[in-house]
C-alpha cells in the first residue's frame, strides 16, 4: 500500500519540473538524500498467562530514504523534500500482533507481509523564510511526529518556518491529516477517536542569550481543544565539566468548537480543561548525567495532544503520564562509556512514577515505569556509524488502572548518505 502526499499545488510541481538548466544548480547542488535502515524486535509480555492474548512478539525491517533538495536561485527559490518508507516482516502472527511494528486486517487480524508510504513536500524560500506544503515531520511542542517504532509517523499540511530576526525562530502552519507509525494512509487529525478537519498553530522560540531560550505556541484542534504553551530551557556552567540544564513546560488546554469530545467520554464527562506542568533539571559531571524530572496535571480530562507524542520529559517507553490528575517524578541517570575507553557505548536509566490517577474507573491510581537502554555506535571500519540498542522496559500500575508490562527492544541502525 502506498500513499502520496496529495496537498502540494500542482502548479508548484509544474514550475519545478520546468526550471531552467542555471536555475536547477543550487536545486542539485546543495540536494543531500541517504537511507536509513532499521531492524526491530519488540516482545511486550502483560504478565497474564490465562489472557487470550498475553504477549505480543513482532520482528520487522524497515528502510527509509529522505531527500532535500536545495533552492532554485532567485528571489524566491523552490524547492522539493520527499520521503519513502518501507516496512518488511520477518516473524508475526495473528495472536502476536499489535505491537506497533507492522499494521494488520481489521477482520483476520493477519499482520501485513509488508507496507509503504511515500510523501513529497513542495517549498519555496523568501530571505530566510520557509514555506512547506505536503508532507511533513514538525518537532514542536504543539506537534510532533512519532518514531519509537519501525516508520516514522508523518502529517500532511501547510508550515511556514521564519528566521528573519537573528536568534528568533517563528511558527505557523495547519496539519490536515496524519498518517501513524504503523499505517499506510492519510487519516483525519483526532483526538480521543474524534475526528476533527484540523490542526492550527503558531509561535515561536528566542534565544535570549547563548544560555537561555524561550517558547510559546498556540495550537487549536477544530472543534476539539485549543492549547497555550510556554517553555524555557536554560544552559549553565558550574565549573571544569560541570553543567546545569534546566527544561520548564507549561500548557493550558480547554475545549473548542462543538466539543464534540465529549462524546468520548472517559473522566468529567469528557472535558478538556486543564494546567499542564512538566520539567527536568539535569547536572553534567564529565561522563555522567543526573536528571530530576517533575510534573502536575490538574483541571478535568487527559492531557490532549496530536498523534503519539506528548512533549513531555516523561514522554517515556511505554507510558506518557498523560491520564488526568496524574501528578509524576522522574529519576534519570546516563553515563558515557568513553570515560573507561569504550567510545561509542552509552547506558541511559530512568524511573517515573505517577500518583493520583483519573479515569473513568479509577480515582487517585498509581503507576510506574523503568526503562534501560544500552546503545553503541561502531566507530570504524565497515561498520562504522552502525548502532545496536538494547532496551528494556517495566511498567506496574495499581488500582486496576490498567495492566502491567514487561518489555523488551532489540534495535539495529544504520544510515548510508547517497549524495
Amino acid at each position: 500500500m502506498t500513499r502520496n502526499a496529495c496537498t502540494i499545488p500542482a502548479f508548484t510541481c509544474l514550475l519545478t519540473a520546468g526550471l531552467s538548466g542555471a536555475a536547477q544548480a543550487d536545486f542539485i547542488g546543495d540536494s543531500k538524500a541517504g537511507i536509513e535502515a532499521r531492524n526491530m524486535y519488540l516482545n511486550r509480555d502483560f504478565r497474564q498467562d490465562d489472557a487470550a492474548r498475553a504477549k505480543l512478539e513482532e520482528w520487522a525491517q524497515a528502510f527509509t530514504v529522505r531527500f532535500e533538495s536545495g533552492f532554485t536561485e532567485g528571489t524566491i527559490g523552490f524547492g522539493m523534500d520527499a520521503i519513502g518508507q518501507v516496512g518488511i516482516k520477518l516473524d508475526s502472527s495473528p495472536d502476536r500482533r499489535g505491537t506497533g511494528l507492522l499494521p494488520f486486517g481489521t477482520r483476520t487480524h493477519e499482520p501485513e507481509d509488508n507496507y509503504s508510504e511515500l510523501g513529497v513536500a513542495a517549498k519555496l524560500r523568501l530571505s530566510k523564510t520557509v514555506l512547506k506544503v505536503g508532507t511533513l515531520q514538525p518537532r514542536l511542542p504543539v506537534a510532533l511526529y512519532n518514531d519509537s517504532r519501525l516508520l516514522s509517523s508523518t502529517y500532511a499540511g501547510t508550515l511556514l518556518t521564519s528566521q528573519e530576526v537573528e536568534g528568533l525562530t517563528l511558527n505557523a502552519g495547519r496539519l490536515e491529516k496524519i498518517n501513524l507509525r504503523d499505517s499506510s494512509s492519510n487519516d483525519e487529525m483526532n483526538y480521543g477517536g474524534v475526528e476533527s478537519a484540523h490542526l492550527d498553530l503558531a509561535g515561536g522560540s528566542y534565544a535570549v542569550s547563548p544560555d537561555l531560550t524561550l517558547s510559546y505556541y498556540y495550537a487549536q484542534m477544530e472543534d476539539i481543544y485549543q492549547q497555550h504553551y510556554a517553555g524555557l530551557v536554560h544552559n549553565t556552567s558550574l565549573g571544569d565539566g560541570i553543567s546545569l540544564k534546566t527544561d520548564l513546560r507549561f500548557f493550558t488546554t480547554d475545549e473548542h468548537g462543538d466539543h464534540r469530545y465529549r462524546s468520548a467520554a472517559r473522566v468529567d464527562g469528557g472535558r478538556i480543561d486543564n494546567r499542564f506542568f512538566n520539567g527536568m533539571v539535569t547536572l553534567g559531571m564529565g561522563p555522567h548525567r543526573f536528571g530530576l524530572g517533575y510534573q502536575n496535571l490538574s483541571g478535568d480530562g487527559d492531557f490532549a495532544y496530536p498523534g503519539l507524542d506528548p512533549y513531555s520529559v516523561n514522554l517515556v517507553t511505554v507510558n506518557p503520564f498523560t491520564k488526568a490528575g496524574t501528578d509524576a517524578w522522574q529519576a534519570r541517570y546516563d553515563f558515557d562509556f568513553v570515560a573507561l575507553g569504550v567510545p561509542g557505548l552509552s547506558l541511559m536509566t530512568r524511573y517515573v512514577s505517577g500518583k493520583n490517577v483519573d479515569t473513568a474507573t479509577v480515582r487517585g491510581g498509581r503507576e510506574w515505569e523503568r526503562d534501560t537502554d544500552l546503545v553503541y555506535v561502531f566507530q570504524e571500519g565497515f561498520l562504522k556509524g552502525f548502532n545496536v540498542r538494547l532496551r528494556n522496559s517495566t511498567f506496574r500500575s495499581g488500582d486496576g488502572l490498567t495492566t502491567d508490562i514487561d518489555e523488551n527492544r532489540i534495535i539495529l541502525g544504520y544510515t548510508l548518505p547517497l549524495f
